[in-house]
């Protein structure tokens, strides 16, 4: 059967070596880097994926409406155009409005804890809450009110507010037995009612009253039925999720930034990969494009030649595979070096620069194998293509 070696003789490639290996280096090049670049960017995933605490599989977050020099006598609230468009997300689970109160609540410990204060409180969807006693809930006529509080907020009790007020300070089981008296006022009324600490919240950086008590509050004693919240807690499966994150910031909505800050240096990370992976990919097509050159060179200036073999009855078709099979060789070697270089930079990359060692497989991921695989491909059948358009043009 006939071969290349035996129609070499009629092919001029003796000259212009340099774009030849200037070629073969570039596209050796452009595979790496984004060979590289895909490795580097499954990395960052498997890295940052878990760095955020999560409640049963799922983020929750409280979001605001940033409040600027520019805008400080507006108004922030949520309205229900604003709520349904935030249901409407793809990458929102849920969402939940915090309500809080529109009248005047004071507080006060009595003669166990003697302090009295102003109080805030809020409510939200129970759903939403990562402790719920079966007592946490409130019926009209119901003279306890449960509250559930902030671990933080019931540490700083602890640590700060007790010991200068030299007030007793309490274990998270013996602050269920403390009472305090909660007064509410507004529209004409006034009314006492007992208030007890039944769970913390480690979510929820808030006072806590059942949702049934506020509405029914906010009615009586403000005259107030439904209004706009201030703050929203949303619910998603990735908190870190470049989608979420590019809609708070186009939306001007304020998130805890402790929250995202992985999702933060996610999007960075990314966006450098993918300003690599670009280089890479127009490395690529212009080895292909310096390539393309040197065949048209090579094949004009064996014309007559080829010429000579086409007269002698060598089809075009035939032809075409037997010029383009040269270079098959080159394109397999170019590849396996390139993935062989990436595999032993993710190696070097996890085996010296990662302290936890298990958090990434040593092994380059098969989705940098089936991309080099396809660019193998991609190379012969556009080789193929190139050299059999410049044979039937002789």
């Amino acid at each position: 059967m006939l071969s290349f070696k035996n129609i070499a003789p009629f092919l001029n490639t003796g000259e212009n070596k340099a774009s030849r290996w200037l070629s073969y280096i570039g596209l050796g090049i452009g595979v790496l880097l984004l060979l590289c670049s895909v490795q580097m960017y499954i990395n960052i995933n498997e890295l940052l994926k878990n760095k955020s605490p999560k409640k049963n599989g799922f983020d929750f977050i409280a979001i605001t409406k940033n409040i600027t020099d520019e805008n400080m006598v507006g108004n922030h609230s949520f309205s229900a155009s604003d709520l349904a468009e935030l249901k409407q997300q793809k990458f929102l689970d849920d969402v939940s409005p915090l309500i809080g109160n529109k009248f005047v609540i004071d507080a006060n410990g009595g003669s166990m804890l003697p302090f009295s204060t102003d109080f805030f409180a809020e409510a939200i969807d129970n759903n939403f809450l990562d402790t719920l006693p079966s007592s946490f809930k409130w019926a009209p006529g119901d003279q306890v009110i449960p509250i559930i509080v902030s671990s933080d907020y019931f540490e700083i009790y602890n640590t700060l507010f007790a010991p200068s007020r030299d007030l007793p300070q309490f274990s998270e089981k013996t602050i269920a037995s403390v009472f305090i008296q909660l007064d509410c006022s507004g529209n004409g009324f006034k009314d006492s009612y007992k208030g007890n600490i039944v769970a913390l919240s480690d979510r929820i950086n808030t006072v806590l009253l059942p949702k049934s008590f506020l509405e029914w509050a906010n009615k009586k004693y403000a005259g107030i039925e439904n209004f706009n919240p201030s703050r929203i807690y949303i619910k998603t499966k990735d908190a870190n999720n470049p989608e979420l994150l590019n809609f708070l910031q186009q939306k001007n909505y304020h998130v805890n930034k402790d929250k995202t800050k992985f999702g933060r240096i996610k999007q960075v990370l990314q966006a450098i990969v993918s300003g690599l992976a670009g280089f890479g990919v127009l490395v690529i097509l212009l080895a292909m494009v310096l390539f393309s050159f040197y065949l048209q060179l090579m094949i004009a200036k064996s014309k007559e030649n080829l010429q000579l073999l086409l007269t002698l009855g060598y089809s075009p078709q035939w032809l075409s595979k037997t010029v383009a099979k040269k270079w098959i060789p080159v394109y397999v070697a170019v590849v396996i070096a390139a993935v062989l270089a990436t595999a032993l930079l993710h190696w070097s990359f996890q085996h010296f620069f990662m302290k936890d060692k298990e958090e990434l497989s040593p092994f380059i991921h098969w989705g940098v194998i089936a991309i080099a695989l396809a660019l193998l491909v991609l190379s012969v059948v556009v080789n193929f293509r190139l050299v059999k358009k410049l044979l039937y043009k002789l």
